[in-house]
């Protein structure tokens, strides 16, 4: 199996607003392959959001690597290292229509605009919005939003996914329908998948291996 993208021995303390710093993550080294899905578990707080973060080079670890089919990446800016981010927020632009939000990445890969919306269009009919494909983003619904979210995360095939509880603001029957579509379009396009839950039973049925965080260290769950 070709690995392709490797956290090797991250490291990361945090400073409470009066105390001595802490350590968050400690050695903490994790490898995913492409077309694979590594599911991230532990406790709130535990540093499994911070450990995406640093992944999609948002944040900077204190020691510690990230590499990319074989390549150190750890300096490299979010924009260069190709990644797709999910994060709680969603992180929407209220500006743009529906289709616009996931033609996005797209566009700014330079693909046409009208064939972005074009494959935006044909990827929302998979999430079951078609019918909000103009519609302003903030007129949806939580649930909503975050279809459109993952339909933006994924338009771009990534080499790598990164997702922070990508299906929490979904009921149980659209939880269920959406992770098979997503566990196809993960095998489909080959990408490299680290999927921040605190939902084991979501986990397992996702992932085909399952970390979790104990004192800053990543233990194999299954």
């Amino acid at each position: 199996m070709i690995r392709v993208l490797e956290l090797l021995n991250i490291s990361k303390h945090w400073v409470p607003p009066h105390g001595m710093p802490k350590a968050l993550l400690h050695g903490a080294s994790l490898s995913v392959a492409a077309g694979e899905v590594l599911a991230l578990l532990g406790p709130s707080g535990s540093g499994k959001s911070t450990l995406l973060r640093i992944a999609a080079g948002l944040e900077q670890a204190d020691a510690g690597n990230v590499s990319m089919d074989g390549v150190d990446i750890s300096a490299w800016p979010p924009e260069r290292r190709g990644f797709a981010l999910m994060f709680q927020d969603f992180a929407l632009f209220p500006h743009l229509n529906v289709q616009d939000n996931v033609a996005f990445g797209l566009i700014e890969q330079r693909v046409p605009k009208a064939a972005a919306r074009e494959r935006a269009v044909a990827l929302l009919a998979r999430f079951g919005l078609s019918a909000y494909a103009r519609s302003k983003v903030w007129q949806l619904s939580g649930g909503e939003q975050q279809r459109v979210a993952l339909a933006r995360a994924l338009i771009t095939r990534p080499r790598a996914l990164l997702l922070d509880e990508p299906f929490s603001a979904l009921d149980a029957d659209l939880r269920v329908q959406l992770r098979e579509e997503f566990k196809a379009h993960i095998a489909e396009h080959r990408m490299a998948t680290l999927w921040v839950t605190h939902d084991e039973s979501e986990a397992r049925a996702v992932a085909q291996r399952g970390y979790r965080l104990i004192d800053g260290r990543l233990v194999q769950h299954w």
